[in-house]
């Protein structure tokens, strides 16, 4: 990705990509969400991957976190603001993983071996 692009969209350098930043963090906080609960397991089979080797404490608790956040919308509610204070939409559980089922699924294709979730038992 060129340099400009880059800066075009760090919120460190620019002031629109900052302000988009704080608007999905006070929008996610609002629910009690993550950033990386937006993530659908059935529109990408990386992401389902990815989330099947997470450990299982992990996945319970996006689960919850989702419940939560389904409820509150059915309610019209928003989470007390003490409890969306110490919420922290950005911390990442799911993109060190994503990646590396990527690199993986990627370096399948260049040996040409299928993807392990296109994989059957005999």
């Amino acid at each position: 990705m060129s340099t400009f692009l880059q800066s075009f969209i760090d919120p460190k350098k620019n002031f629109l990509a900052r302000m988009h930043m704080k608007a999905i963090s006070t929008r996610l906080r609002r629910y009690g969400l993550r950033y990386d609960d937006t993530y659908d397991q059935y529109y990408e089979m990386d992401i389902k991957e990815a989330l099947n080797r997470l450990p299982r404490e992990v996945v319970d608790a996006r689960n919850q976190r989702l419940k939560r956040a389904m409820d509150l919308s059915m309610k019209h509610e928003y989470l007390p603001n003490d409890l969306q204070a110490v919420q922290t939409p950005f911390r990442s559980y799911l993109q060190e993983m994503l990646a590396l089922v990527k690199r993986e699924r990627k370096e399948r294709e260049a040996l040409g071996a299928l993807p392990l979730y296109q994989r059957t038992l005999p």
